[in-house]
């Protein structure tokens, strides 16, 4: 049987409606917020429901209480509820459907900075890690989306731009990768990715170069 749940601020308001069974409302995984470390603010809101029964009410509370990121009320949940049903799948009429609806839309800087703050220090379980993982495998980008994440992250709007990494930071990545093996398919992919925009004239030349500064480091050390 299936049940409805709240997730509850410290002035007793909801910030999150959920459905499931077992122990779903104790799990961080699949949802934009972590539940709360006071099991008195995880609330149960309807019991022994089918799931159909579950989908309705979940979708009737979070049209009711609102959603933050779209400035409609007070509820963390990013969707209108009703997803995951066991067994359910998509039709490829409504992701088509969905794909279109999305298509050059446009979010608000307010919306992504909700989002974010949502998002921001949040940890994924063992679970849905692998699940991101899968569904993420075989994937490419195409050249399009390529430049366009290109020129949305060079210079100042690099995360990184004029950051210079702490000595402790080097040390603790040096000590990370010390002893560790890397596969030969990736060591390969790597090879390739450096080689292919070179001639092999070129890569002649800059072993030859390699070579010739070896000498010299090595003669001026005798």
């Amino acid at each position: 049987m299936y049940y409805t749940y709240a997730y509850l601020r410290e002035d007793k308001t909801p910030y999150y409606i959920g459905k499931g069974k077992g122990n779903r409302v104790h799990r961080n995984d699949g949802k934009p917020c972590n539940k709360p470390k006071d099991k008195s603010r995880i609330l149960i809101l309807k019991q022994n429901l089918t799931e159909e029964e579950a989908y309705k009410h979940e979708i009737y509370m979070i049209s009711v209480l609102g959603r933050k990121d779209l400035g409609t009320g007070i509820l963390r949940n990013l969707s209108n509820g009703g997803e995951g049903r066991s067994g359910w799948k998509m039709s490829e009429e409504h992701k088509n459907a969905i794909k279109k609806s999305n298509t050059n839309r446009e979010v608000s800087e307010e919306t992504r900075n909700k989002i974010s703050q949502i998002h921001r220090g949040k940890v994924y379980g063992t679970e849905t890690r692998n699940k991101i993982s899968e569904a993420s495998k075989g994937k490419k980008h195409t050249d399009e989306t390529k430049n366009k994440i290109s020129e949305a992250t060079k210079g100042e709007n690099n995360p990184n731009y004029g950051k210079k990494t702490s000595e402790e930071a080097k040390e603790k990545m040096r000590q990370k990768l010390c002893g560790r093996k890397i596969p030969k398919d990736i060591i390969d992919k790597a090879v390739k990715a450096r080689t292919k925009y070179h001639t092999e004239e070129e890569r002649k030349e800059a072993t030859r170069m390699r070579k010739r500064k070896y000498r010299e480091r090595k003669k001026d050390n005798t």
